[in-house]
């Protein structure tokens, strides 16, 4: 199982939304509004490197109001 970080920078007045949105789409485990230089930020997990790709670009990206994301992927050294 591969696990990331979203870090989401949204259109202003769109995070709660935004994340709400998230919350919906199979394979994100959570998504929460934050302040700082991000707006939300989402927990997803997929079986593949290549399912998260997929995951981050055709579903979360395609959310409308997200103007930018930074993909974390979670390592265990």
């Amino acid at each position: 199982m591969v696990q990331a970080y979203i870090l989401i920078q949204t259109e202003v007045g769109k995070a709660a939304t935004v994340a709400q949105a998230i919350r919906e789409v199979a394979g994100v485990a959570s998504a929460e509004d934050v302040t700082g230089p991000y707006d939300v930020i989402a927990r997803v997990e997929a079986h593949t490197v290549d399912e998260l790709g997929k995951l981050v670009i055709a579903r979360i990206q395609d959310v409308p109001g997200i103007t930018r994301t930074l993909t974390c992927t979670v390592v265990h050294v």
